[in-house]
């Protein structure tokens, strides 16, 4: 009996240094969603960010649906809305009519808000984002499965509220909560019944937080009489793949200086310690990153498995280390080699392949049987003139003269 296939996607925030024109790396952006529909990928989610030069999507809702227009397949999720950020309705009501747009294509990625310079822009207390989350979600989910919402907040009111469209996705368009180590995420999902995306599933913190989390959601899941569901459970980690681990190597030259430059002066969250040897060994040794080849990849995701106790979906934490091409081939050889593993695509083709090869004799013989009948047939009614010579002699019919004769 076949399980359930795990489901592969990117978590896109995206990350782009400021050499680049930031025009192009938007389109760019949209043509890897484009090429990640073309290999089968399962979903893509997008970031919101409004500060820092580097992730350059403000509105995931206005990405997707421009990348929905050139894509058939993949699911599309906003990766995350800052719930803080936005009045509850007006967020409902925009994911409401992509659902509709989409036919059911687009999920709703909820969150705090990563950078305090967002909140800091908009008069947040960045103290106080965790909370206006909660508050936002309790009413958001509501709404998003049709209900009418009454509710008076320091920061926002609903009097009456509710979306004039019915949500073309039933019960609701799909939820998930952002967890980094904290337990704010999982607690949210439990107690809304809703997936999880867990963003630093690979850092160090994050890793050790996966059953702990899992377990915190399951506990309130109990309590709000909900239930959590591992296929809902995204893991999201960096990885560049190649055809070898020297040429992955070579690759991420291109650009891994400056992703971690961004990560250890801006972002605060220095992810390699200074002076302490190669970032490449140092990011492979400490499990946070993959670069390397698609066994490599696969190992990751197996350790993924073994430390969560099963989840549904992996997602590649997208990144431009290596350049375009280098990147395409890296989620190209992730589609052909790493998902056949975790998807059990090839379990027939190489039960058919040994069944041929176990019994190989057998149908041989029985094909060498049926041409000798047909040969035959044709010498009994047409002679053996236009019969060849080594069909003949296989045949035993026209042994060929002794040389001492």
């Amino acid at each position: 009996m076949l399980g359930p296939k795990m489901r592969f996607g990117a978590f896109i925030a995206p990350f782009h240094p400021l050499n680049e024109n930031p025009t192009l790396a938007l389109e760019r952006d949209l043509e890897l969603v484009q090429w990640m529909d073309r290999l089968g990928y399962d979903e893509a989610w997008i970031g919101e960010h409004h500060s820092a030069g580097y992730e350059l999507i403000a509105s995931p809702e206005l990405f997707i649906a421009t990348v929905a227009e050139r894509t058939r397949h993949i699911k599309l999720g906003t990766g995350v809305s800052s719930l803080p950020y936005h009045h509850p309705l007006m967020l409902a009501d925009r994911i409401n009519q992509l659902d509709h747009i989409t036919r059911g294509r687009v999920m709703l990625g909820v969150g705090p808000g990563s950078l305090p310079s967002d909140a800091f822009m908009m008069g947040i207390p960045v103290a106080a984002q965790r909370d206006r989350m909660d508050e936002a979600l309790e009413v958001i989910v509501r709404l998003l499965r049709g209900e009418i919402v009454t509710h008076k907040s320091d920061w926002f009111e609903l009097c009456d509220a509710h979306l004039q469209m019915t949500p073309w996705s039933r019960p609701s368009v799909e939820i998930a909560a952002a967890s980094q180590v904290s337990p704010t995420g999982a607690t949210a999902a439990g107690r809304h019944g809703l997936g999880l995306l867990s963003i630093g599933a690979t850092s160090a913190g994050g890793f050790n937080a996966l059953a702990t989390n899992w377990a915190i959601a399951e506990e309130k899941a109990r309590e709000s009489g909900k239930t959590m569901d591992r296929a809902a459970w995204r893991l999201v980690g960096p990885m560049h793949i190649a055809a070898t681990r020297e040429q992955a190597r070579a690759d991420v030259a291109h650009g891994l200086e400056q992703w971690m430059f961004y990560f250890r002066e801006v972002a605060a969250l220095p992810l390699v310690a200074d002076g302490a040897g190669d970032p490449i060994d140092q990011l492979i040794a400490s499990g946070l990153a993959v670069i390397g080849d698609p066994d490599d990849a696969a190992a990751q995701i197996e350790r993924l498995e073994k430390q969560s106790g099963g989840f549904g979906c992996f997602l590649f934490m997208d990144h431009n280390w290596a350049e375009w091409e280098a990147k395409k081939k890296s989620y190209e050889l992730m589609a052909r080699y790493v998902f056949p593993r975790f998807q059990a695509l090839n379990v027939n083709r190489e039960h058919s392949l040994n069944w041929a090869k176990d019994n190989r004799e057998t149908f041989i013989g029985q094909a060498r049987m049926a041409v000798g009948m047909r040969v035959a047939q044709h010498i009994q009614e047409k002679g053996t003139e236009n019969i060849r010579p080594e069909i003949l002699e296989a045949m035993g019919l026209n042994k060929k003269p002794d040389a001492a004769e």
